[in-house]
Protein backbone atom coordinates (compact mmCIF):
# COMPACT_ATOMS: atom_id res chain seq x y z
CA UNK A 1 0.00 0.00 0.00
CA UNK A 2 1.68 2.78 -0.92
CA UNK A 3 1.27 6.55 0.35
CA UNK A 4 -0.57 9.53 -2.16
CA UNK A 5 2.30 11.15 -1.68
CA UNK A 6 4.91 8.19 -2.47
CA UNK A 7 7.50 7.29 -4.96
CA UNK A 8 8.45 3.54 -6.14
CA UNK A 9 11.91 4.06 -7.26
CA UNK A 10 13.65 1.33 -8.90
CA UNK A 11 17.35 0.85 -9.73
CA UNK A 12 18.23 0.63 -13.78
CA UNK A 13 17.39 -3.07 -15.13
CA UNK A 14 15.70 -3.61 -11.98
CA UNK A 15 11.57 -5.60 -12.08
CA UNK A 16 8.93 -5.03 -10.54
CA UNK A 17 5.85 -7.51 -10.73
CA UNK A 18 2.75 -8.61 -8.58
CA UNK A 19 1.54 -12.46 -7.93
CA UNK A 20 -1.73 -14.04 -6.86
CA UNK A 21 -3.88 -12.43 -9.64
CA UNK A 22 -5.82 -15.67 -9.42
CA UNK A 23 -7.78 -14.11 -6.41
CA UNK A 24 -9.18 -11.34 -8.61
CA UNK A 25 -10.15 -12.86 -11.85
CA UNK A 26 -10.69 -9.15 -12.87
CA UNK A 27 -7.43 -8.52 -12.96
CA UNK A 28 -5.36 -9.60 -16.18
CA UNK A 29 -1.56 -9.94 -16.43
CA UNK A 30 -1.34 -6.80 -19.18
CA UNK A 31 1.51 -6.22 -21.17
CA UNK A 32 4.86 -4.71 -19.87
CA UNK A 33 4.74 -1.37 -19.22
CA UNK A 34 7.90 0.96 -20.13
CA UNK A 35 8.69 3.66 -17.01
CA UNK A 36 10.37 6.17 -18.75
CA UNK A 37 12.28 9.50 -16.74
CA UNK A 38 8.99 11.83 -15.43
CA UNK A 39 11.23 14.93 -15.18
CA UNK A 40 11.02 15.51 -19.28
CA UNK A 41 7.78 16.89 -18.73
CA UNK A 42 7.69 20.37 -19.21
CA UNK A 43 5.64 23.32 -18.74
CA UNK A 44 6.99 25.10 -22.37
CA UNK A 45 5.88 21.93 -23.98
CA UNK A 46 2.67 22.50 -26.20
CA UNK A 47 1.93 18.74 -26.64
CA UNK A 48 0.99 18.87 -23.18
CA UNK A 49 -1.78 21.30 -23.16
CA UNK A 50 -5.26 21.13 -24.34
CA UNK A 51 -7.43 24.09 -24.81
CA UNK A 52 -11.09 24.46 -23.52
CA UNK A 53 -12.26 26.69 -26.18
CA UNK A 54 -10.70 24.66 -29.12
CA UNK A 55 -13.09 25.18 -32.91
CA UNK A 56 -12.75 22.73 -35.55
CA UNK A 57 -10.93 24.98 -38.01
CA UNK A 58 -9.47 27.28 -35.66
CA UNK A 59 -5.63 26.93 -34.07
CA UNK A 60 -3.16 28.65 -32.01
CA UNK A 61 -0.43 30.01 -32.93
CA UNK A 62 2.64 27.97 -30.94
CA UNK A 63 3.34 30.75 -28.35
CA UNK A 64 -0.56 30.61 -27.16
CA UNK A 65 -0.33 26.66 -27.19
CA UNK A 66 0.97 27.21 -23.45
CA UNK A 67 -1.23 29.06 -21.35
CA UNK A 68 -0.93 32.64 -21.30
CA UNK A 69 -1.21 35.14 -18.21
CA UNK A 70 -4.70 35.45 -18.52
CA UNK A 71 -5.69 31.66 -18.54
CA UNK A 72 -6.95 29.09 -15.67
CA UNK A 73 -5.05 25.87 -15.57
CA UNK A 74 -6.49 22.88 -14.77
CA UNK A 75 -4.37 19.54 -13.78
CA UNK A 76 -6.35 16.07 -13.22
CA UNK A 77 -7.62 15.68 -10.28
CA UNK A 78 -7.61 12.17 -10.04
CA UNK A 79 -4.25 11.15 -11.65
CA UNK A 80 -0.13 11.78 -11.35
CA UNK A 81 1.71 14.30 -13.10
CA UNK A 82 4.98 16.07 -12.76
CA UNK A 83 6.01 19.32 -14.97
CA UNK A 84 8.97 21.47 -14.59
CA UNK A 85 9.13 25.08 -14.51
CA UNK A 86 11.51 25.64 -17.13
CA UNK A 87 15.12 27.03 -16.70
CA UNK A 88 13.83 30.28 -14.26
CA UNK A 89 14.58 32.70 -17.16
CA UNK A 90 11.23 34.44 -16.95
CA UNK A 91 9.04 33.06 -14.44
CA UNK A 92 5.44 31.43 -15.56
CA UNK A 93 2.52 33.71 -14.97
CA UNK A 94 -0.73 32.75 -15.50
CA UNK A 95 -4.56 33.70 -13.70
CA UNK A 96 -5.34 30.63 -11.71
CA UNK A 97 -4.25 27.05 -11.03
CA UNK A 98 -6.21 23.81 -9.95
CA UNK A 99 -4.24 20.85 -8.99
CA UNK A 100 -4.88 18.33 -6.53
CA UNK A 101 -9.26 19.25 -5.68
CA UNK A 102 -8.19 22.69 -4.62
CA UNK A 103 -7.97 26.02 -6.90
CA UNK A 104 -5.32 28.95 -5.65
CA UNK A 105 -5.99 32.48 -7.08
CA UNK A 106 -3.72 34.10 -4.57
CA UNK A 107 0.57 33.73 -5.16
CA UNK A 108 0.86 33.29 -1.11
CA UNK A 109 -1.76 30.24 -1.62
CA UNK A 110 0.13 28.86 -4.04
CA UNK A 111 3.75 29.80 -3.21
CA UNK A 112 2.62 27.21 0.05
CA UNK A 113 1.63 24.41 -2.18
CA UNK A 114 4.72 24.88 -3.82
CA UNK A 115 6.42 24.68 -0.83
CA UNK A 116 4.59 21.35 0.67
CA UNK A 117 5.94 18.32 0.14
CA UNK A 118 2.79 17.45 -2.46
CA UNK A 119 3.91 20.53 -4.07
CA UNK A 120 7.54 19.56 -4.70
CA UNK A 121 6.40 16.36 -5.95
CA UNK A 122 4.50 17.60 -9.07
CA UNK A 123 6.32 21.08 -9.66
CA UNK A 124 10.06 21.06 -10.31
CA UNK A 125 12.99 23.03 -11.08
CA UNK A 126 14.28 26.66 -10.97
CA UNK A 127 11.39 28.18 -12.59
CA UNK A 128 9.02 29.76 -10.72
CA UNK A 129 5.07 30.21 -11.45
CA UNK A 130 2.73 33.02 -9.96
CA UNK A 131 -0.33 33.80 -10.41
CA UNK A 132 -1.84 37.48 -12.01
CA UNK A 133 -5.94 37.20 -10.43
CA UNK A 134 -6.54 40.59 -13.55
CA UNK A 135 -8.79 38.32 -16.15
CA UNK A 136 -9.03 39.71 -19.58
CA UNK A 137 -11.85 41.92 -19.88
CA UNK A 138 -10.82 43.55 -23.24
CA UNK A 139 -13.93 42.36 -25.69
CA UNK A 140 -10.67 42.46 -28.46
CA UNK A 141 -8.89 40.04 -26.35
CA UNK A 142 -5.65 40.48 -24.93
CA UNK A 143 -2.03 39.80 -25.89
CA UNK A 144 -1.06 36.61 -24.44
CA UNK A 145 2.20 37.64 -22.65
CA UNK A 146 4.53 34.00 -24.13
CA UNK A 147 7.05 36.28 -25.88
CA UNK A 148 9.85 35.74 -23.47
CA UNK A 149 9.14 32.15 -22.93
CA UNK A 150 8.92 31.80 -26.48
CA UNK A 151 12.48 29.95 -27.50
CA UNK A 152 11.90 27.59 -24.86
CA UNK A 153 8.59 27.01 -26.33
CA UNK A 154 9.72 26.10 -30.00
CA UNK A 155 12.83 24.18 -28.21
CA UNK A 156 9.74 21.71 -26.68
CA UNK A 157 7.94 21.50 -29.77
CA UNK A 158 10.86 21.30 -32.21
CA UNK A 159 12.23 18.61 -29.71
CA UNK A 160 10.89 15.41 -31.56
CA UNK A 161 12.05 16.98 -34.95
CA UNK A 162 15.76 17.60 -34.20
CA UNK A 163 15.55 20.78 -33.20
CA UNK A 164 14.67 21.82 -36.62
CA UNK A 165 11.66 23.18 -38.13
CA UNK A 166 10.50 21.15 -41.68
CA UNK A 167 10.96 22.90 -44.42
CA UNK A 168 7.89 25.05 -45.85
CA UNK A 169 6.84 24.24 -49.22
CA UNK A 170 5.84 27.36 -50.47
CA UNK A 171 8.16 30.28 -51.55
CA UNK A 172 8.88 33.69 -49.34
CA UNK A 173 6.80 31.74 -46.57
CA UNK A 174 5.20 33.38 -43.66
CA UNK A 175 6.28 33.78 -39.88
CA UNK A 176 3.29 35.18 -37.82
CA UNK A 177 3.72 36.56 -34.66
CA UNK A 178 4.05 34.04 -31.82
CA UNK A 179 5.05 31.14 -34.55
CA UNK A 180 7.66 28.90 -34.02
CA UNK A 181 8.40 28.04 -37.84
CA UNK A 182 7.28 29.34 -41.37
CA UNK A 183 4.21 28.34 -42.84
CA UNK A 184 2.60 28.84 -46.33
CA UNK A 185 -0.96 31.01 -46.29
CA UNK A 186 -1.16 34.31 -45.64
CA UNK A 187 -1.59 36.84 -42.93
CA UNK A 188 -4.55 39.33 -42.53
CA UNK A 189 -3.53 42.03 -39.96
CA UNK A 190 -6.66 44.40 -38.56
CA UNK A 191 -6.67 47.54 -36.92
CA UNK A 192 -9.55 47.78 -34.86
CA UNK A 193 -11.42 50.13 -32.47
CA UNK A 194 -12.72 49.43 -29.00
CA UNK A 195 -16.20 48.13 -30.85
CA UNK A 196 -14.35 44.98 -31.95
CA UNK A 197 -14.78 41.88 -30.41
CA UNK A 198 -12.45 38.67 -31.09
CA UNK A 199 -14.92 36.34 -29.96
CA UNK A 200 -17.46 37.52 -32.55
CA UNK A 201 -15.22 37.94 -35.36
CA UNK A 202 -14.10 34.22 -34.72
CA UNK A 203 -17.20 33.20 -34.92
CA UNK A 204 -18.18 34.99 -38.07
CA UNK A 205 -14.82 33.38 -39.58
CA UNK A 206 -16.24 29.41 -38.77
CA UNK A 207 -19.92 30.54 -39.86
CA UNK A 208 -19.46 32.73 -42.85
CA UNK A 209 -16.22 31.61 -44.46
CA UNK A 210 -14.67 28.13 -43.03
CA UNK A 211 -17.85 26.11 -43.40
CA UNK A 212 -18.05 27.03 -47.47
CA UNK A 213 -16.47 24.14 -49.31
CA UNK A 214 -13.68 26.17 -51.13
CA UNK A 215 -11.87 26.95 -47.82
CA UNK A 216 -11.89 23.41 -46.07
CA UNK A 217 -8.97 22.10 -45.14
CA UNK A 218 -7.64 25.86 -44.04
CA UNK A 219 -6.55 26.65 -40.56
CA UNK A 220 -7.56 29.82 -38.98
CA UNK A 221 -5.67 31.63 -35.62
CA UNK A 222 -6.75 34.77 -34.56
CA UNK A 223 -5.30 36.33 -31.70
CA UNK A 224 -4.00 40.06 -30.62
CA UNK A 225 -0.54 40.82 -30.88
CA UNK A 226 2.16 43.80 -30.43
CA UNK A 227 1.63 46.09 -33.00
CA UNK A 228 5.05 46.79 -35.11
CA UNK A 229 7.17 50.09 -33.61
CA UNK A 230 7.00 52.26 -37.17
CA UNK A 231 3.03 52.20 -36.81
CA UNK A 232 2.77 54.23 -34.20
CA UNK A 233 -1.03 54.38 -34.50
CA UNK A 234 -2.27 51.65 -31.86
CA UNK A 235 -0.45 49.53 -29.74
CA UNK A 236 -1.80 45.96 -30.59
CA UNK A 237 -3.55 44.90 -33.70
CA UNK A 238 -5.39 41.49 -34.26
CA UNK A 239 -3.21 39.09 -36.65
CA UNK A 240 -5.48 36.29 -38.47
CA UNK A 241 -3.53 33.61 -39.92
CA UNK A 242 -4.82 31.81 -42.51
CA UNK A 243 -2.46 28.51 -42.83
CA UNK A 244 -3.06 25.55 -45.45
CA UNK A 245 -1.09 22.12 -46.09
CA UNK A 246 -1.09 22.71 -49.89
CA UNK A 247 -0.53 25.89 -51.35
CA UNK A 248 -1.08 25.08 -54.87
CA UNK A 249 -4.53 25.23 -54.04
CA UNK A 250 -4.49 29.11 -53.15
CA UNK A 251 -7.31 28.59 -50.57
CA UNK A 252 -5.27 31.11 -48.24
CA UNK A 253 -4.81 33.98 -50.75
CA UNK A 254 -9.19 33.60 -51.70
CA UNK A 255 -9.65 33.81 -48.00
CA UNK A 256 -7.85 36.77 -47.67
CA UNK A 257 -9.02 38.69 -49.95
CA UNK A 258 -12.37 37.66 -49.56
CA UNK A 259 -11.83 39.10 -45.65
CA UNK A 260 -10.73 42.09 -46.85
CA UNK A 261 -14.08 42.95 -49.06
CA UNK A 262 -15.96 41.95 -45.58
CA UNK A 263 -13.52 44.31 -44.13
CA UNK A 264 -14.63 46.76 -46.75
CA UNK A 265 -18.58 46.58 -46.35
CA UNK A 266 -18.78 45.61 -43.20
CA UNK A 267 -15.80 46.95 -41.22
CA UNK A 268 -17.44 49.75 -39.37
CA UNK A 269 -20.34 47.07 -38.13
CA UNK A 270 -17.45 44.58 -36.94
CA UNK A 271 -15.31 47.41 -35.11
CA UNK A 272 -12.28 47.29 -37.80
CA UNK A 273 -10.63 50.46 -38.78
CA UNK A 274 -8.18 49.13 -41.28
CA UNK A 275 -6.51 45.55 -42.53
CA UNK A 276 -3.97 45.01 -44.47
CA UNK A 277 -2.78 41.31 -46.27
CA UNK A 278 0.61 39.28 -46.58
CA UNK A 279 0.88 35.91 -48.39
CA UNK A 280 3.63 33.47 -49.26
CA UNK A 281 4.59 32.80 -52.96
CA UNK A 282 4.28 30.09 -55.16
CA UNK A 283 4.22 26.36 -54.04
CA UNK A 284 7.61 24.42 -54.40
CA UNK A 285 8.41 21.97 -57.36
CA UNK A 286 4.66 23.26 -58.66
CA UNK A 287 5.32 22.27 -62.03
CA UNK A 288 6.87 25.64 -63.24
CA UNK A 289 10.47 24.77 -64.33
CA UNK A 290 11.59 28.46 -63.59
CA UNK A 291 13.81 28.45 -60.52
CA UNK A 292 14.16 31.21 -57.78
CA UNK A 293 15.96 33.77 -60.23
CA UNK A 294 13.03 33.24 -62.83
CA UNK A 295 13.04 31.43 -66.46
CA UNK A 296 15.70 31.22 -68.90
CA UNK A 297 15.83 31.55 -72.74
CA UNK A 298 15.82 27.81 -72.79
CA UNK A 299 13.22 27.31 -70.52
CA UNK A 300 10.87 29.69 -72.77
CA UNK A 301 11.89 27.83 -75.50
CA UNK A 302 11.04 24.65 -74.68
CA UNK A 303 7.56 25.98 -72.92
CA UNK A 304 6.42 27.30 -76.46
CA UNK A 305 7.57 23.93 -77.97
CA UNK A 306 4.92 22.08 -75.64
CA UNK A 307 2.42 24.27 -75.99
CA UNK A 308 2.44 24.28 -79.88
CA UNK A 309 2.64 20.97 -79.81
CA UNK A 310 -1.05 20.61 -77.76
CA UNK A 311 -2.42 22.83 -79.62
CA UNK A 312 -1.94 20.86 -82.59
CA UNK A 313 -3.11 17.88 -80.46
CA UNK A 314 -6.28 19.57 -79.63
CA UNK A 315 -7.21 20.51 -83.28
CA UNK A 316 -6.67 17.25 -84.34
CA UNK A 317 -9.03 15.86 -81.41
CA UNK A 318 -11.67 18.68 -82.42
CA UNK A 319 -11.38 17.53 -85.68
CA UNK A 320 -11.76 13.74 -84.93
CA UNK A 321 -14.88 14.29 -83.20
CA UNK A 322 -16.67 16.39 -85.43
CA UNK A 323 -16.00 13.56 -88.40
CA UNK A 324 -17.39 10.74 -86.14
CA UNK A 325 -20.25 13.01 -84.95
CA UNK A 326 -21.26 13.68 -88.64
CA UNK A 327 -20.78 9.73 -89.42
CA UNK A 328 -22.84 9.05 -86.55
CA UNK A 329 -20.88 7.07 -84.89
CA UNK A 330 -20.47 9.46 -81.67
CA UNK A 331 -23.35 10.18 -79.35
CA UNK A 332 -23.06 13.27 -76.91
CA UNK A 333 -25.12 15.80 -75.22
CA UNK A 334 -23.54 19.02 -74.03
CA UNK A 335 -26.40 18.80 -71.11
CA UNK A 336 -25.24 15.78 -70.04
CA UNK A 337 -23.96 16.56 -66.41
CA UNK A 338 -21.30 14.37 -64.37
CA UNK A 339 -21.97 12.13 -61.99
CA UNK A 340 -22.53 13.21 -58.55
CA UNK A 341 -19.82 12.83 -55.88
CA UNK A 342 -20.76 9.60 -54.13
CA UNK A 343 -22.13 10.46 -50.51
CA UNK A 344 -19.33 10.93 -47.71
CA UNK A 345 -17.17 12.54 -49.97
CA UNK A 346 -14.25 14.94 -48.85
CA UNK A 347 -15.04 18.30 -49.65
CA UNK A 348 -11.72 19.33 -48.64
CA UNK A 349 -7.86 18.51 -47.72
CA UNK A 350 -7.73 17.97 -43.93
CA UNK A 351 -5.07 19.73 -42.65
CA UNK A 352 -3.20 17.33 -39.79
CA UNK A 353 -0.76 20.11 -38.87
CA UNK A 354 -2.59 22.62 -36.90
CA UNK A 355 -5.36 19.96 -35.68
CA UNK A 356 -5.03 19.14 -32.00
CA UNK A 357 -6.87 15.71 -32.63
CA UNK A 358 -3.67 14.74 -34.76
CA UNK A 359 -1.35 14.85 -31.94
CA UNK A 360 -0.10 11.56 -30.76
CA UNK A 361 -2.04 11.43 -27.44
CA UNK A 362 -5.60 11.15 -27.65
CA UNK A 363 -7.30 14.08 -26.08
CA UNK A 364 -8.49 13.58 -23.08
CA UNK A 365 -12.37 14.32 -21.87
CA UNK A 366 -12.96 18.33 -20.89
CA UNK A 367 -13.00 18.80 -17.23
CA UNK A 368 -16.80 19.16 -15.72
CA UNK A 369 -15.40 22.88 -14.63
CA UNK A 370 -14.68 24.25 -18.08
CA UNK A 371 -17.33 26.23 -19.03
CA UNK A 372 -17.93 28.24 -22.20
CA UNK A 373 -15.15 31.03 -22.49
CA UNK A 374 -18.33 33.42 -23.08
CA UNK A 375 -19.35 33.01 -19.30
CA UNK A 376 -15.49 33.25 -18.04
CA UNK A 377 -15.28 37.63 -18.90
CA UNK A 378 -13.16 35.95 -22.02
CA UNK A 379 -11.02 34.45 -20.01
CA UNK A 380 -9.32 31.16 -21.73
CA UNK A 381 -9.19 27.83 -19.83
CA UNK A 382 -6.14 25.55 -20.69
CA UNK A 383 -5.48 21.66 -18.59
CA UNK A 384 -2.47 20.02 -18.65
CA UNK A 385 -2.78 16.51 -20.28
CA UNK A 386 -1.03 13.61 -18.03
CA UNK A 387 0.88 11.43 -20.35
CA UNK A 388 2.98 9.67 -17.37
CA UNK A 389 1.47 6.85 -17.44
CA UNK A 390 -1.01 7.36 -20.72
CA UNK A 391 -1.00 3.80 -22.23
CA UNK A 392 0.64 5.79 -25.37
CA UNK A 393 3.51 6.20 -23.00
CA UNK A 394 3.74 2.46 -21.40
CA UNK A 395 3.97 0.99 -24.96
CA UNK A 396 5.99 2.92 -26.42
Amino acid sequence: LLPLDGELILASGAGFSASDAGSHPECSSGAPALFRDPDRFSWHDPHLWRSGDEARGLFSVDAERVPCRHDDVFFPPNASFRVGLGPGASPVRVRSVSALGRTFTRDEDLAAFLASRAGRLRFHGPGALSLGPEACADPSGCVCGNAEAQPWICAALLRPLGGLCPPAACQDALRPEGQCCDLCGAIVSLTHGPAFDRERYRARLLDTFLALPQYQGLQVAVSKVPRSPQLREADTEIQVVLAEARPETGGAARLARALLADVAEHGEALGVLAAAVRESGAPVGGGSAAGLDGPGPRAGLVGGAVAATLLLALLALLAAVLLLRRAGRLRWSWREQAAPAPAGAPLGFHNPVFDAAASEEPPPARPPSLGPKADAGGTSHSYFVNPLFAWAEAEA
